[in-house]
């Protein structure tokens, strides 16, 4: 978390040290339940220090990857839902359509909170509903 509020402070060498921790305290604990946001922070860290897209897309479905694997929906959306975003500014909207809406679709309730208002914004955004 201190990592993604460096991000939010645009401290980038903050947020990777922070990153860094992270990932090794999960390594060294054998905890991965925070695997995939861990991948998302880092393409999100990429993409603010302007890597190049396939960077952070390489990142985004590793993310993507291991919230399947976990069954981890609401990671698994977050993920979505910036990979979505990048393809939709890359002007690949019918593939951001394809990946955010069935995920979003999962979901029967809490449509109120901050994700799925996001996922909703996203998928008018690009033309979906």
């Amino acid at each position: 978390m201190l990592a993604e509020n460096y991000l939010l402070a645009n401290d980038a060498f903050a947020a990777r040290r922070h990153l860094a921790a992270a990932r090794s305290h999960c390594e060294d604990y054998r905890e991965s339940y925070m695997a995939a946001e861990l991948c998302r922070w880092s393409a999100l860290l990429s993409l603010t220090e302007g890597h190049s897209s396939e960077i952070v897309e390489g990142q985004l479905h590793e993310a993507l990857r291991i919230a399947r694997e976990q069954g981890a929906r609401s990671f698994e959306l977050r993920s979505a839902i910036m990979l979505a975003r990048l393809w939709g500014e890359q002007s690949r909207r019918a593939e951001a359509v394809d990946l955010l809406a069935p995920i979003y679709g999962w979901f029967t309730e809490g449509f109120d909170t901050p994700d799925l208002k996001e996922a909703k914004a996203l998928l008018d955004e690009l033309g979906a509903c």
